[in-house]
């Protein structure tokens, strides 16, 4: 069953049965106040109707409703009222009763008074229903004690026609029935209307959600905050967009890692030929020189060693990829700056390399994977500026972030490289071979190590020419270092750079 229709068949019974119900309280409320009135007025005239009966004949014309001719008693009844003292068996004392009408009318109408009458309390005399003859349908009867009676427990009996109020309560009925049923159908239309009206934008959300299941980009209105439903299809939207940026990431990612698969296989096919034709040359040249012997051994070795470094670099991404765990230790960065700066003037002595400590900061971390990164960048700089080129390595602290700097004033890097320049295998110059330019994953496992850490490492052009290489690290504290001599850096592989 449909919602709109589970809607209309829930509230139209409960506004059926609320209607129905306030239509039974007014009925009842307004037989109450009509039959209230007809009580109070016996209960207030029958005193002097009582009085009226017993001060003489009841034949006598009457001079109109309210009393006989020259009488002091005013009884003031409405026209029709009967009155008379009778026995506890229901029988009139002869000569004791009378119909209060208007003048020079007659009326024989009188209640059917059941076989046993009983009267109530002097505050609280019964009062009861009774049916009538002589054209009236209803009376209202007071039964009570005659305080002068004629035989000992005659009791006086008034009866006030109340046709008048069934008649008012059946046109009441019949009215509420009208009114109920047309509000009735009235209300269950504009319902339906409404609840169409109102689930319509979540009919085009489903078609909306259906044809997202082919096209993400598709998003559904209405989507605002003013109401349910476009609250729903803010979220709904939001859904979508998470949902389409989770398969454009896995896209992405399926297609990096096929690119990184693609130039692996390539970076290792390179050593893995040169080394299958060297073991070649030596099985199908028994007789070599001993010195072409040991040329090829130690071109199998050398390939062996790099094939061996490219291996160990592509592990570390996988396990960085990974998320697994690095050393959690305190690692002071005055060391491994003021090493890597040593490691780069024994590499290339004819060049200027300074050292720039603005505060010493001790940071948590791994001191061999950080050490790795500073190297990588310095070689870097190394490999892919002309040989002369001043460098500077600077280290400082802001608002508790370590920020380290490799400053290069050489050719610099090109804003379309720069953009790709931590992307794995990625090389500025493609026709550089492995052996001059590295396998292009140095700066990969920079950018690895130090999102690891929970920093940030991006690449500028450095003012007058050059790049600059700009290293973020939350930091833990800011303390004077001990000394420490230059030490061999960790080996590292190239980057890319225009």
């Amino acid at each position: 069953m449909s919602l709109r229709r589970r809607l209309v068949l829930t509230l139209a019974p409960l506004f059926i049965i609320a209607l129905v119900g306030a239509d039974i309280a007014n009925y009842v409320s307004l037989k109450s106040f009509l039959v209230g009135n007809a009580d109070t007025q016996l209960k207030t005239e029958h005193p002097l109707v009582e009085q009226y009966l017993l001060s003489g004949s009841a034949s006598v014309s009457d001079g109109g409703p309210g009393g006989r001719p020259g009488d002091t008693a005013s009884v003031n009844v409405p026209n029709g009222t009967y009155a008379a003292i009778v026995t506890t068996s229901g029988t009139v004392v002869s000569g004791l009763s009378h119909v209060f009408e208007s003048a020079n009318a007659q009326s024989t109408a009188s209640p059917v008074l059941p076989a046993n009458l009983h009267s109530g309390t002097e505050q609280n005399p019964n009062i009861i229903d009774a049916e009538g003859t002589g054209g009236v349908g209803h009376y209202r009867v007071l039964v009570d004690t005659v305080e002068f009676a004629v035989n000992s427990g005659d009791l006086l009996v008034m009866a006030v026609p109340v046709d008048d109020v069934f008649a008012t309560l059946s046109q009441l009925v019949l009215l509420e029935i009208l009114t109920t049923a047309g509000i009735t159908l009235v209300v269950l239309l504009a319902t339906w209307l409404v609840v169409r009206r109102g689930l319509r934008p979540l009919e085009r959300m489903g078609v909306a959600a259906r044809s997202a299941a082919t096209d993400l980009s598709q998003r559904v209105e209405p989507a605002t905050a003013s109401t349910e439903v476009g609250r729903l299809g803010l979220a709904i939207n939001a859904m979508l967009g998470q949902l389409e940026t989770a398969f454009a990431e896995r896209a992405a990612n399926e297609q990096r890692l096929r690119h990184f698969v693609s130039d692996a296989s390539h970076e290792l096919r390179t050593p893995l030929t040169s080394m299958r034709g060297y073991a070649e040359l030596l099985r199908r040249n028994p007789v070599m020189s001993e010195e072409d012997v040991l040329l090829a051994t130690r071109r199998i070795e050398e390939e062996t060693r790099r094939m061996g470094i490219l291996v160990d670099d592509l592990l570390l991404l996988a396990r960085l990829d990974q998320g697994r765990p690095l050393e959690r230790v305190p690692v002071d960065l005055v060391a491994i700056i003021m090493d890597a700066c040593a490691d780069a003037r024994v590499a290339d002595p004819a060049r200027v390399v300074t050292p720039r400590i603005n505060a010493p900061v001790t940071v948590v971390g791994d001191d061999l994977r950080l050490r790795q990164v500073v190297t990588n960048i310095v070689r870097n700089a190394l490999v892919h500026t002309p040989t002369g080129t001043p460098l500077e390595v600077t280290l400082g602290l802001q608002d508790m972030t370590a920020v380290i700097e490799v400053v290069d004033h050489g050719p610099g890097i090109r804003p379309d490289h720069a953009q790709r320049i931590f992307e794995r295998f990625h090389r500025a110059d493609p026709a550089r071979s492995g052996d001059q330019g590295g396998s292009g994953l140095g700066l990969s496992i920079a950018a690895a190590v130090v999102a690891a850490h929970g920093g940030r490492i991006d690449v500028g052009a450095t003012p007058g020419g050059g790049a600059t290489f700009r290293i973020e690290l939350p930091a833990t504290s800011a303390a004077v270092p001990e000394p420490h001599a230059a030490t061999p850096g960790a080996e590292a592989s190239d980057r890319p750079a225009a």
